[in-house]
């Protein structure tokens, strides 16, 4: 999967002086240190550790065990005089790593500049040599992960009915994931379920239009289970119970098709689930708020700030 890994000099100066202006992160452990569901613990398992890598300035984690949520919190004078939104921010990745850096803590930033409280959710990467269901294992972070956010939402002034999901590509199919199957089916749960969907450039199908290797890594050998794939492929999930959703893509994304976005905003319109989508010309794939000034494409936060305004 393409990402994009320029950043223009303006972009630096505003992250380096918005990061110096707020409170430090906090890291919360998703699980209970040694209960994480799923976890194998194998002679071939520990043997193997969580990598951190900045490769062509983009910040690349993979073999994730434990998994965490990093707390962003708005300065004190940005913070609302009542329980604010919260917004959980899933990175992409094609679920092989995750671009936790522009994908993730840049998009922090940007959230508590407006003085809404972010978390970046670490979650983990479908692996057989370190889970059982593989397949299972990125949904089960990111339910426990809203969970644990609506249980400290008193302690951090947060309204728990204003808690929404944000992904980017494979973090996006993940975020769509957990919006339709928290909001009805067998997965139905209010704890877990968003209540507000923003997907930046998002794998949503694993039909015809999909970006396959989002898929073949998230079923590896199961990939060809058409009872999977459906429900994997967020947009034949969507119900009247699917949470409001922001959508944004580019057309000439040859990574992850244009088609994927479309095909979520019209099975929202279907089941007369509030959205709205932004669909630019150019831009390809990946790139967060690292965009060229010259296209369109980098007025996307724009209309994604007046649609979270109160």
């Amino acid at each position: 999967m393409l990402l994009r890994s320029s950043l223009p000099w303006a972009a630096l100066v505003f992250l380096a002086t918005s990061a110096m202006a707020q409170p430090a992160p906090e890291i919360i452990p998703l699980w209970p240190v040694g209960n994480v569901p799923n976890a194998l613990t194998t002679p071939e398992s520990a043997t193997i550790t969580e990598k951190s890598v900045m490769e062509g300035g983009i910040l690349r984690l993979s073999d994730v065990q434990v998994p965490t949520l990093t707390l962003y919190r708005p300065a004190p004078g940005k913070r609302p005089a009542k329980p604010g939104k919260a917004v959980m921010i899933c990175p992409g990745g094609g679920y092989w790593i995750l671009a936790s850096g522009h994908e993730g803590a840049d998009m922090a930033r940007w959230f508590t500049d407006r003085g809404i409280t972010a978390f970046v959710l670490k979650y983990r990467l479908p692996d057989s040599r370190l889970q059982t269901s593989p397949h299972e294992v990125p949904l089960m972070d990111a339910m426990q992960g809203m969970k644990l956010i609506r249980q400290r939402a008193a302690a951090l002034q947060l309204d728990p009915t204003q808690v929404g999901v944000m992904g980017f590509s494979a973090g996006g199919h993940l975020a769509a994931t957990l919006a339709t199957q928290t909001s009805h089916g067998p997965k139905t749960d209010p704890r877990a379920r968003p209540d507000f969907t923003i997907l930046i450039y998002p794998v949503i199908t694993f039909g015809d239009k999909t970006h396959p290797g989002s898929r073949e890594k998230l079923l590896g050998t199961l990939a060809t289970d058409s009872s999977l794939a459906e429900r994997f492929s967020a947009e034949k999930q969507v119900s009247a119970a699917t949470p409001p959703a922001f959508l944004v893509h580019s057309m000439d994304d040859t990574g992850v098709p244009v088609e994927n976005s479309i095909g979520y905003y019209l099975a929202c319109l279907r089941h007369g689930v509030k959205a709205e989508m932004h669909l630019y010309p150019t831009g390809g794939h990946g790139y967060g708020l690292r965009t060229t000034p010259t296209e369109t494409v980098s007025q996307w936060p724009t209309p994604l700030e007046a649609w979270l305004a109160p």
